[in-house]
């Protein structure tokens, strides 16, 4: 996997980067080696934090560790990437293993009979001509089941959802990441308000609500 690394106003030594390579190196596997990540390291008065941002083909993750030396912040944002590199892979591999929708049945064409009779039907035993028979048609009937299956759906309550502090789309969409929700609802600078949620396909999909 091809990383980047980008240090501002901190040092980054060469062993800090060899471990940031070997742990892109356990990601890759997951995700795929055709798969770009970039590591910022950086420091916010006594704090030190980490992001890491992984952009596969369908996928991008956005971690952030923080803590009080650069060592502990890069690993607390790597085990934050790989638990969500990991869920990707099983979600993706539950949909594969989703069974396909039962084909319908279509009736076959339909058949009539002859109506054409021969002359030894035509001519009856006293000379006049025989009633024709009626033409008769087969029809297949398939049978469907009267109503659907509904599945009941599972409601969680959770306030972890819903943000307090106004942000922007990317400060949502890294906070949604750094709380490992597939659900956001937030409010921007001007007070409106919106739904940050994860498709199935993994891409995030935001709603502004009127």
């Amino acid at each position: 996997m091809e990383v980047e690394f980008t240090a501002r106003h901190v040092s980054v030594p060469e062993t800090l980067r060899s471990q940031a390579e070997e742990g892109m190196e356990r990601i890759a596997r997951i995700l795929g080696k055709t798969a770009r990540a970039s590591i910022i390291f950086r420091a916010q008065r006594h704090l030190h934090i980490a992001e890491v941002t992984i952009k596969a083909r369908l996928q991008t993750i956005v971690a952030t560790g923080e803590a009080n030396n650069l060592t502990l912040a890069l690993r607390k944002a790597m085990a934050h990437a790989e638990n969500q590199a990991q869920r990707y892979h099983e979600r993706k591999y539950e949909r594969k293993r989703l069974p396909k929708e039962d084909k319908v049945l279509t009736a076959p064409p339909v058949t009539r009979a002859k109506t054409r009779t021969s002359d030894a039907e035509v001519a009856s035993g006293n000379g006049k001509p025989a009633r024709s028979k009626r033409a008769t048609a087969e029809i297949a009937v398939h049978s469907f089941p009267a109503t659907a299956k509904v599945v009941e759906p599972h409601i969680l309550q959770s306030s972890e959802a819903i943000t307090i502090k106004p942000m922007t789309v990317e400060q949502a969409v890294k906070e949604a990441e750094f709380r490992d929700r597939d659900l956001l609802i937030f409010r921007n600078g001007a007070g409106q308000l919106y739904v940050l949620h994860r498709r199935r396909d993994g891409q995030m999909e935001l709603v502004e609500i009127p």
